[in-house]
């Protein structure tokens, strides 16, 4: 298996976390802004407008083991499964409407705290069973999309309906959050906004490889 480290994924309304394995190799996010082009015809390339930023997205690999307790590992992906259902228990749904909706979740791993977001898609395979053919073992393929902005930022454009997500930065060696800063803010004075937007107590500690998100500048 690949080298992973302990994450875990917290669900709108549940008091309980889901753990997981996290492979760091495999964390992709995406941002993209939407621009609207009207073609003319007999004319050259038209001018394009600015409708928006869309919601940021991100896909995650995670593993679910229960090797160490012989437990069936469903105990841990049927409740990341559930992202996929409707839950008319959640704030905004009304029935006269039928406007419902699915749970939000954030995953967590370190000092990284993702978007609250949607799960779009999904893919449960699993890997390792008992002799008795108990899964123990499972790997989850799953697909975010942003629902709103963790600081709840104003949206950057009233028509846009979704705020603007995080960066990511990893930490490498000898880096440190005054330079973080320096290099996406051109202040290193800035330091403070990363620290808490990830809850850093100790700004002298971060760790090699971790993941940083880096608010947009305010």
């Amino acid at each position: 298996m690949a080298l992973t480290e302990k994450a875990y994924l917290k669900i709108e309304k549940s008091a309980d976390n889901i753990p997981c394995m996290f492979n760091p190799s495999e964390l992709t996010l995406s941002q993209s802004n939407d621009w609207d082009s009207k073609p003319a015809p007999g004319k050259g390339a038209p001018q394009i407008s600015f409708k928006g930023v869309k919601s940021g997205t991100m896909s995650l690999s995670l593993v679910f083991d229960t090797t160490s307790t012989g437990e069936t590992v469903t105990i841990h992906t049927n409740k990341v499964m559930a992202l996929m259902d409707i839950d008319e228990s959640l704030p905004g749904t009304d029935k006269t409407t039928r406007n419902a909706r699915p749970p939000t979740v954030t995953f967590h791993w370190g000092n990284f705290h993702s978007f609250e977001a949607v799960a779009t898609g999904l893919k449960l395979t699993f890997t390792y069973f008992s002799s008795t053919g108990t899964p123990l073992r499972a790997k989850i393929d799953l697909d975010l999309m942003q629902f709103k902005d963790p600081d709840q930022h104003p949206k950057q454009n009233p028509t846009s309906g979704t705020p603007e997500p995080h960066r990511v930065h990893r930490v490498k060696p000898g880096e440190t959050l005054d330079r973080i800063s320096a290099q996406y803010y051109g202040d290193s004075t800035k330091w403070r906004q990363i620290a808490t937007a990830n809850t850093i107590s100790d700004p002298l500690a971060i760790r090699v490889g971790s993941l940083l998100s880096i608010p947009r500048n305010h």
